[in-house]
Order: structure tokens, then C-alpha cells, then sequence
């Protein structure tokens, strides 16, 4: 668990600032833009800063001055956003790291595209063309991955106040696109004349956290700073990330995760081959599941239920898209408390290859294991074993480990 504060403002390089702050080798992102295929063109550095009296870590994502080529008019135009989706597919990271770095990307696209009056499709990226924001963005979840993030909390946002030049000329505090993109976030008034939260900080926030203020039993073992590029003397421009260790005395492994939307509707006239679309539609519009079950309805007519459950700022964009992908004409919504145990990703290897395993605990004990699909699909495949064969060595492996 990880609870971060925004103390003088929130950027995607004053996340990654924190992440190496935190721990988190600088290697690991120089790793993460090697997966990404553009190490060639940017490098990843960090350097400890003073903020007012505060020390801090202070990343750098810089283009490389050797490079030179046909793509360079990237660098001036900026790529689009669906470039850089496609960047983050095709690399060699884990599915959770791809799903949820791509999800950023198109709330960036779809605040910037409102704003300006045209589509996601036309979004260009300025500054390294589009590729800083695709370093802080995906270093910022695979960062919170290897650091074992598994819910991250956070402190309402600081707003500053006053003007920015940008690419799109004199702006007002907070930009468009960031105000945009702070809708359902809390936020609060910061006594700063300047940009506190960027576009992608306030994507960051709006996507990975899981929910907002100091979570109950919360005690920390590491503190890090990271820190932006602005002064804003007496304010410190650093961002703060708490990570958890121990538990509080009496903290038990089943940890309420808030409040969540529960969505459904029933419909009687839809054709099967459009569930998933609207499943689909549903999970990119921010639903933490989505699923549908068959029913019966009245005069004995066949259906579905279509539900979904997301966070509830995502409630209405949810609701959006199960009318717009289904045949209902209206949906249900109804507030509920989740609870959810204490989870880790343990990597075991086995006889047919390394395999990852989501552990949850309860009470201090292992409740329940499950290993990751597409390991041990891969696992079979290459060594012509039995899917079940591989599941159950992952789950011995899983179990000696303990």
C-alpha cells in the first residue's frame, strides 16, 4: 500500500522522482524505455535536488543528442496518441503495466481532444515528442509494480493559481486539459502562482489512485520525495510517496477498499455477440470488473444481466458506456462497501519455467493462490505440457514458498 501527497504539486517526473526516492533503481526505468523500443532516441537519469530545505530526486527524461533520423520530425510535431498506444502494446512489460498505462494515455487524449475542439485520434504530444509522457507514464505504474504497490491513496491535489505558456499559447491555472482531467478528484487550494498539477499528474492520479485521503491503519516504512522543475519558494515543488510495511497492531489482512458503483441493467433484445463490446466498453471507461449472467424476466422471456463495479468517480463515464454499447434504456446504481484481502504477485519457478502467482492473505495466513493465465499458457506451450499440469506445479511452488 502506498499513500501519496502532491505537497507542492504533481507531475509524471515528480512521480518517478518519488518511485527512485523510494527505492526504485534507476536501472528499473532505463529498463522500462528499453522495453519500450525508444532507447535509442531518450535516456533516463536521476539526480538528488534541494526543494526550499527539502532534499529530493529529481528525474530527467531527456532526448539523446546523437539521434537522428526520419522519424526527427516527431520531435517538433509530437506523436499522436494512438503512436504512442501502440508503443506501449507492442513492449515487452507486463499485461497489467500495458492495460493500465494505456488507459492514462487515452484519458490524456480524450481531455486534450475536448478541449481543443478535435478527436483523441488528432491529439499530438508536444515537448520529446510524446515520449516523455510515455516514459513518466509507463515508468510510473511499472515503478509502483516493483515496489509492490498494490493500492495506492491519495491526498487531494493543490491548485494553484494564475498563468502558463505552452504550446497552446497563455493558459489559466489549472490548464484546461488538467481541469479536465481533475474531474470527480478532490482537490484543494494551493497558495502557489504557477502549474502545480500537469496534465499527466493529474492522469496519474485520476487512473492509479484507488482512492483518495490517508487510508485507516496506514503505518509507513519509507518516505520519498520527488521533485518537479518549478520554485515556488516558500512551497517546496516535491511530491511525497509513503510506502507501508507492517500493519497497525490490531490491522487485519482484509483491508476496506471503500466505497465502489455497482452498474447493471437487464436487457431482453440484444444480441449476444455485442456482451463483449459493451464489457469491454465498460472496463475502458474506468470499471474496476464487468461481467453479464444469464436471467429470466417476465413472461418467461431469456436475458441478461449486464453489471459492472467501478470507483465512484468513474460511475458516470461507466453508466455512458453500458448505454451506449447495449439496448437498455436505463440503468441501476447503487453505492456499496468493498472489502478485499491483502495480495502480492510472487514468481515461482517451476519445471516448466517461471510463473507469476497472485497470493491473498488473511489473517496472516495464505488464503487463496492463483497463477497467472498467460504464464502457464506460454509455460505449455513451450514444453508441450497440459495447461492443468503447469497450474499445478505453479501451485506446489507457490505453496513451499510460504
Amino acid at each position: 500500500m502506498a499513500y501519496l501527497e502532491a505537497v507542492g504539486g504533481l507531475s509524471g517526473d515528480m512521480m518517478l522522482g518519488a518511485l527512485v526516492d523510494c527505492g526504485l533503481p534507476i536501472e528499473a526505468l532505463q529498463e522500462t524505455v528499453a522495453a519500450l523500443g525508444v532507447a535509442s532516441e531518450v535516456e533516463v537519469a536521476a539526480r538528488p535536488v534541494m526543494k526550499t530545505s527539502i532534499s529530493a530526486t529529481k528525474v530527467d527524461v531527456s532526448a539523446r543528442e546523437h539521434h537522428h533520423g526520419h522519424d526527427d520530425h516527431h520531435h517538433h510535431h509530437g506523436r499522436g496518441a494512438a503512436e504512442l498506444i501502440d508503443v506501449v502494446e507492442q513492449a515487452e512489460l507486463e499485461p497489467e503495466v500495458i492495460e493500465r498505462s494505456v488507459a492514462i494515455i487515452r484519458r490524456l487524449a480524450e481531455a486534450e481532444a475536448k478541449v481543443h475542439d478535435t478527436t483523441p485520434e488528432d491529439v499530438h504530444f508536444h515537448e520529446l515528442g510524446g515520449l516523455d509522457t510515455l516514459v513518466d507514464v509507463v515508468g510510473a505504474v511499472e515503478g509502483l509494480r516493483r515496489l509492490g504497490v498494490g493500492r495506492l491513496h491519495c491526498a487531494p491535489l493543490p491548485i494553484g493559481y494564475g498563468w502558463i505558456e505552452c504550446a497552446h499559447g497563455r493558459l489559466p491555472v489549472p490548464a484546461p486539459a488538467t481541469a479536465e482531467l481533475l474531474l470527480g478528484t478532490p482537490t484543494e487550494p494551493a497558495d502557489v502562482e504557477g502549474e502545480t498539477v500537469t496534465p499527466t499528474g493529474a492522469a496519474l492520479a485520476a487512473e492509479l489512485a484507488d482512492d483518495f485521503g490517508r487510508p485507516a491503519d496506514f503505518i509507513a516504512e519509507t518516505v520519498g520525495y520527488g521533485a518537479g522543475n518549478a520554485d515556488f519558494d516558500p512551497v517546496p515543488n516535491v511530491v511525497r510517496l509513503w510506502l507501508s510495511g507492517e500493519r497497525a497492531e490490531g490491522a487485519t489482512d482484509v483491508a476496506e477498499a471503500g466505497v465502489v458503483t455497482v452498474i447493471e441493467t437487464n436487457v431482453d433484445d440484444m444480441s449476444g455477440e455485442l456482451v463483449p463490446g459493451a464489457i469491454d466498453a465498460a472496463l475502458a471507461a474506468g470499471a474496476l470488473d464487468a461481467w453479464s449472467a444469464p436471467i429470466v424476466m417476465k413472461k418467461g422471456r431469456p436475458a441478461l444481466l449486464i453489471r459492472a463495479i467501478c470507483a465512484p468517480e468513474h460511475a458516470d463515464a461507466v453508466a455512458e458506456a453500458l448505454l451506449r454499447e447495449t439496448t437498455s434504456l436505463g440503468v441501476r446504481m447503487a453505492r456499496m462497501e468493498r472489502r478485499c484481502l491483502r495480495r502480492e504477485q510472487v514468481a515461482v519457478e517451476t519445471e516448466y519455467g517461471t510463473v507469476r502467482v497472485k497470493v491473498g492473505y488473511l489473517g496472516g495466513e495464505v488464503a487463496t493462490a492463483s497463477p497467472e493465465y498467460e504464464d502457464c499458457r506460454r509455460a505449455a506451450d513451450e514444453h508441450g505440457a497440459s495447461l492443468k499440469e503447469v497450474y499445478a506445479a505453479a501451485l506446489a511452488r507457490a505453496r513451499d514458498a510460504r
